[in-house]
């Protein structure tokens, strides 16, 4: 509770501080609006209609991004995992696949899957992707080995080892990996709209761009890291409740 009070004490000293400053230091609102400038833009936007679809086709792209590079991520960890003529085989091409930014392949995606939501969509699956896939490989093959004697001894098939013993063990890991996408598919799926996106916060802000509009750009700033902020906190819920789970279990 201290921890908090004092966290929002700290932030209302620096939005005091940023306020003052642009007041009396003379900085032009076009580099610099002060945050009463900035809320005040932010009540427009929301008091008008205009953010609310904005901000539901981003929120729309992040969910389906996030949730096709987990599962893809996941998967993936898990064949790699229990195969190693696979992952000796694949692993060094998908770092490599990694390697190359994602926004240099901007480009192509357009020319594959057009301007809008497709385009986004792939982009925030891909950056999604590899956390998932090396945390899943990471916690499968970090499972005690007295306990996978344990199965061995006992007739366990390889199936029911993985789904009752690797798996379960492997959670807090994957879960962490989890965290780490949700993180990645908000940056995704905004930089998607900044290459091809018809709308957005990230379109808006290359929108807000457009006309020198500094105190809109800020304002969708606050959205996009509230929003991050709500998904992140959705993830850590989702942990504790699996936790939770495989622990009565």
């Amino acid at each position: 509770m201290i921890a908090r009070l004092s966290s929002a004490l700290l932030l209302l000293a620096l939005l005091a501080g940023w306020e003052l400053y642009c007041r009396f230091a003379g900085v032009p609102a076009l580099i610099v609006p002060p945050p009463s400038v900035v809320l005040a833009t932010l009540w427009s936007e929301i008091a008008s209609g205009r953010l609310l679809p904005h901000l539901r086709i981003t929120a729309t792209e992040m969910a389906l991004g996030l949730a096709l590079g987990c599962a893809v991520g996941l998967v993936a960890g898990v064949v790699l995992a229990e195969v190693g003529f696979l992952r000796r085989l694949l692993h060094p091409y998908i770092v490599a696949s990694q390697v190359v930014p994602k926004l240099a392949l901007g480009p192509l995606f357009i020319i594959w899957f057009g301007f809008g939501m497709t385009s986004t969509v792939v982009i925030t699956a891909l950056i999604c992707f590899f956390p998932l896939m090396e945390n899943t490989m990471t916690g499968l093959s970090q499972v005690d080995p007295a306990r996978r004697e344990l199965f061995r001894m006992l007739g366990a098939t390889r199936l029911q080892t993985l789904l009752r013993l690797k798996l379960p063990s492997a959670l807090p890991v994957i879960m962490a990996g989890v965290r780490v996408a949700v993180v990645l598919a908000l940056v995704g799926a905004v930089v998607g709209e900044f290459i091809g996106g018809r709308a957005g916060l990230g379109a808006s802000i290359i929108a807000a761009q457009s006309v020198m509009d500094s105190s809109l750009m800020f304002a969708l700033f606050i959205v996009i890291t509230l929003m991050g902020m709500l998904f992140y906190q959705a993830a850590i819920w989702l942990e504790s409740l699996l936790l939770r789970h495989h622990l009565k279990g």
